[in-house]
């Protein structure tokens, strides 16, 4: 039952982190085509805070993935080993039970 319990969590934060990759990455696209500036204090406290929460679970994957160019799949990466996870850890609970 305990393993169940985990596995909720896990889901839970899961699901933040991937919410947290998409607003990163929407937001990154909003600067990149100047919809939104980064001289407004809001938006460049927020991308910093994005930043600074993802940018240790991106980096390792920066490092192992080829340079692209523009193009960064570290984002994509991360959402599919997350899920994964989450897929191995479910079953895992689901077995226990």
């Amino acid at each position: 039952m305990i393993l169940v319990t985990i596995a909720q969590i896990l889901h839970l934060l899961i699901n933040v982190i991937v919410t947290i990759v998409i607003v990163q990455f929407v937001l990154g696209l909003l600067i990149a085509f100047n919809v939104v500036n980064m001289s407004n204090q809001f938006v460049a406290a927020i991308w910093t805070a994005l930043n600074a929460l993802l940018n240790p679970m991106l980096q390792p994957i920066r490092r192992i993935l080829p340079n692209t160019g523009a193009v960064d799949f570290s984002p994509l990466v991360l959402i599919i080993g997350l899920q994964i996870l989450l897929i191995i850890v479910n079953n895992l609970a689901v077995a226990a039970i």
